[in-house]
């Protein structure tokens, strides 16, 4: 099976203090975490190697939120309060761009699949 093409996807936070750009197929796999603040946010996690993100702009805009084993790094927007990515603790050398934080213009198609992110040490098994 041949992997699907990559596209630019150009992506940030509410005010545009953040903006990123992240290299992933056109029509993106997405995952639907039910952890307590992933549904807070309603967060869809699009897990791409840090190699594939880039940071635009807006180091200086984020603040940082990490709790119970403090491996997630939690980076929101310090002035409209958006995480528009992060780095997740089950892939802790990754990073998990919120898909609703994309423009649209690039994105064909996407399928989100549910993860049971509230028994994440049962359910990592799933996690490619």
């Amino acid at each position: 099976m041949t992997a699907a093409p990559l596209v630019t996807h150009r992506g940030g936070c509410h005010c545009g203090a953040v903006a990123f750009e992240v290299d992933a197929p056109a029509s993106l796999e997405v995952l639907d975490c039910n952890c307590s603040i992933c549904t807070m946010t309603g967060f869809l996690h699009l897990i791409v190697p840090k190699g594939r993100f880039r940071l635009l702009r807006g180091v200086d805009a984020l603040t940082e939120y990490t709790f119970n084993t403090g491996v997630a790094k939690h980076l929101f927007c310090r002035r409209c309060g958006i995480k528009s990515f992060y780095v997740p603790r089950s892939h802790p050398h990754d990073v998990s761009v919120h898909a609703r934080c994309l423009d649209p213009s690039t994105v064909t198609a996407m399928c989100i699949s549910p993860y049971d992110g509230r028994n994440w040490e049962a359910a990592r098994g799933q996690l490619g």
